[in-house]
């Protein structure tokens, strides 16, 4: 279309007589024409000068009912990356580099940091306790009696129920692991628990969820489906039934830290390393009751997500985590992170986007696995055991009287500022 087609919608987004939704269709759904022109919109209408947010390195087409809707732009994170670091899981083996984004100073050199203690100790290991990702309908029956009636026909029409939900997913990568029931009076929530390969699942358990809750209507006749999600998943919300049960991944990370790494790396004592994580994480997150005794895992989950396209809001759920320490009998360092909730894709979502595979590719984990479901895990392992280092170096920080310094000549601007 020409620029003078393109002024004239402008023209009449202008006056209201198109809505910025619609711009696509008027463009032959090109994403990138329609978010030039609300870019322009957007300049005229608050003075805004938009320079930079239209700038970018790939098609926004291949955003087009995918990723975003009424686009503009490109938002720009700085990219950083840490390394190596050396894992011995089951799925990642071997010494790897980790892609973060971020746009505060000190963290990518922090975790870094804590990379070089893993590996001159002989690397992290990493484990994959649950994996599954669950939603949550909730159904409201006549009465206690028929609540309990229809959580004792779900068991009876399981396999049933399996089949409907299953057939949802053309592709096979689907499978039902399990219904588990909770009643309140004549409300009943059925937590579906499912293996989503190397999707996060989210979206594919949702639509399976949604024609089981429609069997369910109907072979039951009293049994109503009120929301299709019902919060005890529980999605983008910390919460206590992630915290023990899991979703995603629960994995495990952790190393032993020798003594003169710890003393030579990290400036500091194993000792003084047990007792900041002791206090600050265990005494002083069980006061605040956070769900998370740990030192910023939230941060590493964040840099990590952006950069390789995942789902950001469910960093609430995936940076729940328990850091563990202990001293052991040789004076070294034992420590451990544990992720109850991590969730994370190497396919579907944003990892498709043109940075994130490439994001990805530098850890070999973009795209499926072979065989399927593979890839996802080695990547959660590797974000483990990076959140296992971003919270071995900050302790360490801690305990050494640091962290000051470090934001001080990392993460202060030189010079004057421009705005």
């Amino acid at each position: 279309m020409s620029d003078v087609n393109e002024n004239e919608i402008l023209e009449k987004v202008l006056k209201g007589d198109i809505k910025l939704y619609r711009i696509e269709e008027l463009v032959g759904n090109d994403v990138n024409k329609a978010a030039r022109i609300r870019r322009l919109f957007l300049e005229k209408v608050t003075g805004a000068k938009l320079e930079h947010i239209g700038k970018h390195s790939w098609d926004l087409n291949i955003t087009w009912r995918r990723n975003i809707e009424n686009a503009i732009g490109v938002a720009q994170v700085p990219m950083g990356i840490v390394g190596p670091l050396k894992i011995n899981g089951e799925y990642a083996k071997g010494e790897f580099y980790v892609p973060l984004c971020t746009s505060e100073g000190a963290l990518v050199a922090s975790v870094n940091r804590g990379c070089r203690a893993i590996t001159l100790s002989g690397g992290a290991k990493a484990r994959i306790i649950r994996d599954y990702m669950t939603r949550a309908p909730v159904f409201e029956t006549p009465s206690i009696e028929k609540a309990l009636e229809l959580v004792s026909w779900i068991k009876e029409h399981y396999d049933e129920i399996k089949k409907v939900f299953e057939a949802t997913e053309k592709h096979g990568f689907l499978k039902l692991l399990d219904i588990k029931p909770w009643i309140l009076g004549k409300y009943v929530w059925l937590r579906f628990e499912a293996y989503t390969y190397d999707a996060m699942g989210m979206n594919m358990v949702t639509k399976g969820v949604d024609a089981v809750g429609k069997y369910v209507e109907k072979e039951t006749g009293y049994a109503k489906m009120i929301s299709l999600s019902g919060n005890l998943c529980t999605d983008k919300k910390p919460g206590a039934i992630n915290w023990l049960l899991g979703r995603g991944k629960t994995v495990t990370a952790e190393a032993v830290l020798k003594r003169d790494v710890v003393k030579e790396v990290l400036k500091t004592t194993p000792e003084a390393m047990h007792k900041v994580n002791i206090v600050k994480n265990w005494l002083g997150s069980g006061y605040a009751h956070a769900y998370g005794l740990n030192a910023h895992v939230a941060n590493v989950i964040a840099a990590i997500f952006i950069a390789t396209g995942q789902d950001v809001a469910q960093v609430v759920e995936s940076s729940m985590a328990i850091t563990v320490t202990d001293v052991t009998e040789d004076g070294d360092l034992y420590i451990s992170v544990t992720l109850p909730s991590l969730e994370v894709a190497t396919v579907g979502g944003g990892t498709h986007l043109p940075y994130a595979r490439e994001a990805l590719s530098i850890m070999g984990c973009c795209g499926p696995g072979n065989p399927p479901g593979s890839n996802v895990k080695k990547f959660a392992e590797i974000v483990a055991c990076t959140a296992l280092a971003g919270e071995i170096s900050l302790i360490a920080a801690l305990a050494a009287g640091h962290l000051a310094i470090a934001h001080e000549r990392l993460g202060r601007p030189r010079g004057k500022q421009k705005w």
